[in-house]
């Protein structure tokens, strides 16, 4: 069996858009090396000076050195029928096969990732880089962030790692069935083995125990293993970071959506960017003024204490506001969407029906309103949303007081047969924040169930 070792220095803009700038190969069959090749490539970009900084490499440099296509015949005659071998192997691995795709050419090779294979030939090691491992097995490295370099060290490594192989995980990794080769470099895959395939809320973690990413999912197993797999630079910069995944069983969706949604907003990990805005600035509220009209304004939340919708913005609320006007025929003037003007400009292209201008009955105008106010959010109402709980005999729930989101919580059966009112799940409830996005979802949740019951 033949192995080819690869390094690659790279302009360092991602996997799609970075270019590689010097390529090394060493053809290994497990104990010596049979062949070599090791080239400058000029990336046809120009080369950031932090790169510069890293590697040594320069615009100069390369400016005289053979484009990528010049050199690709020579690249895939040598990893022909080999297993193709790197540190950190998907870096290196995609970045070639990006380049061969612009050439039109679909470059597949086994792969195999020394990190994967050191840290379970030799674990324990307090960190699983190149330059760390080479120094703990006293392996020199002959120019740092240099392909050549780092191939070299790298093959020494592998031939150590062969050597020490007894129980055959290289084999192990090579097999096709296996998970192994599919994991980020730094997870164990114990650790996805222990994953349940039951509703919840997981963690990826990083190797100083930072949670990086929280996400949700109905199955925990299936859907950690679909980050894998994902070809997305996120989702591969995410997963090389990745070196141990919690969870948090939830036992229903809607319990695993609001979980995930709070742990985000708790704890802002770098990768969920979602769901990491600031807190809400703007709470929408209603009034009625000396004729009985009732208003919809917006105000900065401290002055808007009863707020019948949070939003983020000023932006994000007049947006739903004229959507409310569209959809309830709502004057935009007490809406506050449009001011210093004695009637609306919608009443001149008939989208208002005139309660500006004293052409619409106050009492008929006050209808749409309520109605427009009750299909924000979740209303104003007590509210205890059941699910199912993590076991058979558990109750899980969402609840809701005066229309505010409070928490979730997990009962016995038994004692939910107790409990006779919403306000007494209090005494159950895992506190939790309220905001726009619970409200979206719990709203969301309560008109699917809604639609559910009346196509039944």
């Amino acid at each position: 069996m033949l192995y080819t070792v690869v390094d690659i220095e790279t302009t360092g803009n991602g996997y799609k858009s970075s270019k590689i700038t010097e390529i090394s190969i060493f053809v290994f069959d497990g104990k010596v090396v049979v062949d070599e090749f090791t080239s400058l490539v000029n990336p046809e970009q120009n080369i950031p000076t932090f790169i510069t900084n890293l590697t040594g490499i320069t615009n100069a440099m390369v400016r005289n050195a053979p484009k990528f296509y010049e050199i690709a015949k020579k690249i895939e005659e040598l990893t022909k029928d080999t297993i193709f071998v790197a540190h950190n192997v998907n870096f290196d691995y995609n970045i070639i096969h990006e380049e061969f795709k612009n050439l039109g050419f679909d470059f597949k090779r086994k792969k195999l990732c020394t990190v994967r294979l050191t840290r379970k030939i030799i674990p324990g090691l307090n960190s699983y880089s190149l330059g760390n491992i080479c120094t703990s097995e006293n392996i020199p490295i002959n120019g740092r962030h240099r392909a050549k370099g780092d191939a070299e060290a790298t093959t020494e490594l592998f031939r150590r790692l062969i050597e020490r192989d007894d129980n055959f995980t290289i084999n192990s990794f090579l097999n096709l069935k296996s998970r192994q080769a599919t994991l980020p470099p730094l997870l164990d895959k114990v650790v996805v083995d222990k994953l349940p395939e039951k509703h919840g809320v997981y963690y990826f973690k990083n190797v100083a125990k930072e949670v990086i990413y929280i996400g949700k999912a109905n199955n925990i197993k299936q859907r950690v293993i679909s980050h894998f797999y994902d070809k997305k630079k996120k989702e591969q910069t995410m997963c090389l970071e990745t070196a141990d995944i919690s969870f948090t069983r939830t036992g229903s969706e809607l319990l695993a959506l609001l979980l995930e949604s709070s742990e985000i907003k708790h704890i802002y990990p770098k990768f969920n960017r979602a769901q990491r805005r600031a807190g809400e600035a703007i709470g929408l509220f209603s009034y009625e003024d000396q004729k009985g009209i009732i208003h919809l304004a917006y105000n900065r939340l401290k002055l808007a204490p009863n707020a019948i919708m949070k939003y983020y913005s000023v932006a994000e609320c007049r947006t739903h506001l004229e959507a409310l006007c569209e959809t309830f025929q709502l004057c935009p003037k007490y809406c506050h969407l449009q001011t210093n003007m004695s009637s609306c400009f919608h009443y001149q292209l008939k989208e208002c029906k005139g309660i500006c201008c004293d052409k619409e009955e106050v009492e008929a105008y006050n209808k749409r309103v309520k109605e427009a106010i009750k299909s924000i959010g979740i209303g104003a109402e007590n509210l205890v949303i059941k699910e199912k709980g993590r076991t058979k005999n558990e109750i899980g729930f969402a609840l809701i007081l005066d229309g505010i989101y409070k928490g979730i919580g997990y009962l016995d059966a038994s004692q939910d047969a107790a409990l006779e009112n919403p306000e007494d799940y209090q005494f159950f409830v895992e506190p939790k924040k309220d905001n726009r996005d619970i409200q979206r979802i719990i709203a969301s949740y309560l008109k699917k169930k809604s639609l559910s019951i009346n196509s039944l």
